[in-house]
């Protein structure tokens, strides 16, 4: 059977940069292991299938794996792949925001897409609010995994996990020059990891809510460019611990050291109770577009 299949590069204006992705627009009826064996083809870091929703609130239930795995939700494929229905029509065009739900394995969850002349601009995604975990282990034991050393992590702030639909361990560094320096050990990085978290996600701050980061993966990809869901975290991580205000917006450059910059926009919102919700935004360029046959 004939497929649609797009790649697009997400948090990215530009063509060749941020982080690629694989969207089969028509994704109904396949059975998970093909969809497996789909992505494992890709060799992305995730590859999305749109389906039906099972839920009528939602427009479209996006299913989203990475080689190995299915996963309940992540940041870039959610941005690529309603910044490719919105320019299909699937999404009706209309100056400004348009709101819609979309069904992902984290539940029914909000997006957000801004028009500008009839065309997509820009995706917000809401995640889930933030749970946050402390590390059951020291920067120390974390170091060699990385290829750092003790003086490269930032003592004032926590190695922490934290998730928004999918976890990750937050990793502050000290500076730009740190980051530089990363030299991932994948099977140690899994092994340290456990079931805990999905990537290391290695950050130094800049001025004025300008933060840098790099994606590390205990898997064969070893990173990546532009990771929406550990943006969420980190702004998540930032306004706990008092180094970003709610509301205010932090933009995250990631994917430098790959030769792909990404530019990847989070905010946070605290609610009653102290709930911290995160909104992740960005924008894409379609690369390619063509027929699957699966």
């Amino acid at each position: 059977m004939k497929r649609r299949l797009y790649t697009l590069d997400v948090f990215t204006k530009r063509p060749f940069a941020g982080n690629a992705l694989a969207v089969v627009a028509d994704g109904d009826g396949l059975p998970p292991a093909r969809m497996q064996a789909i992505a494992r083809e890709m060799n992305l870091s995730e590859t999305v299938f749109v389906q039906r929703p099972t839920n009528n609130r939602a427009l479209a239930r996006l299913r989203i794996f990475t080689t190995l795995r299915e996963l309940p939700l992540a940041g870039h494929p959610v941005i690529g792949t309603w910044f490719l229905l919105a320019e299909l029509g699937v999404v009706p065009a209309q100056e400004g925001e348009v709101h819609i739900l979309q069904q992902t394995g984290a539940g029914i969850l909000p997006v957000a897409i801004r028009f500008a002349k009839g065309r997509p601009e820009m995706v917000t995604m809401t995640q889930c609010p933030a749970r946050f975990q402390r590390a059951r282990f020291s920067r120390a034991d974390l170091a060699g995994p990385l290829g750092l050393s003790a003086a490269d992590f930032e003592p004032s702030l926590p190695l922490e996990f934290v998730s928004t639909g999918i976890a990750n361990l937050i990793v502050p560094l000290r500076s730009r020059a740190s980051l530089k320096k990363i030299q991932t050990n994948v099977h140690a990085l899994h092994k340290i990891l456990g079931r805990d978290g999905s990537m290391a996600y290695c950050f130094t701050l800049g001025s004025a809510a300008r933060a840098y980061a790099r994606g590390m993966i205990p898997w064969a990809l070893q990173e990546d460019p532009a990771t929406g869901s550990a943006a969420g975290s980190l702004g998540a991580y930032l306004v706990k611990h008092g180094e970003l205000e709610p509301q205010r917006v932090l933009s995250i450059l990631q994917g430098v050291e790959m030769g792909r910059p990404s530019d990847i926009q989070v905010q946070i919102e605290r609610a009653d109770g102290g709930r911290l919700t995160p909104f992740v935004s960005g924008a894409a360029v379609r690369i390619f577009e063509g027929v699957l046959e699966a």
